[in-house]
């Protein structure tokens, strides 16, 4: 597990961009957390990251949004409005087995539909340390996402 306090969206934005390059399909981040807390912002860096020149808006009322032409593509969902647990009706399995990196916003939703490694990044809000400060807490599941999380806790080790 690592956790980073960020100050700015740039700074969210930089920790998405710089875990991108490891990325690979198949891979599935979850964010959960605090309304407004940096979800999307994050994924914009993601994008980026995979070379996505597209903008990247929040999923909240298509559920999923797909982006091409990077590296690979990038499936960005946000479930929150599954809470009756109609997740399997996604067709979910295809994009976890596709040939994208997933990013699933509200995964409590989708609890039953998750594979079994993914990387969860918890964001909280701290408002009394300032409006734009976040804390990121990154806890990987499986090896790879493992590695991934000790690669970032590295270079961003102060």
């Amino acid at each position: 597990m690592f956790t980073v306090t960020v100050k700015s969206p740039e700074a969210t934005m930089a920790l998405g961009k710089q875990l991108a390059p490891e990325l690979r399909p198949r891979d599935v981040i979850l964010l959960d957390g605090d309304l407004g807390a940096g979800k999307t912002t994050f994924t914009k860096g993601l994008a980026a990251g995979l070379s996505i020149t597209r903008n990247v808006k929040s999923p909240t009322f298509t559920i999923i949004r797909e982006y091409q032409g990077g590296r690979i593509p990038l499936y960005h969902m946000d479930v929150y409005r599954l809470e009756d647990g109609s997740g399997d009706e996604l067709g979910l399995d295809e994009y976890f087995n596709g040939d994208g990196v997933n990013v699933v916003e509200w995964s409590k939703f989708i609890a039953d539909e998750l594979p079994e490694n993914y990387l969860r990044i918890i964001f909280k809000r701290d408002d009394d340390a300032g409006e734009n400060q976040r804390t990121l807490r990154f806890d990987p599941r499986g090896e790879h996402f493992t590695q991934l999380v000790e690669q970032l806790a590295g270079a961003n080790h102060e």
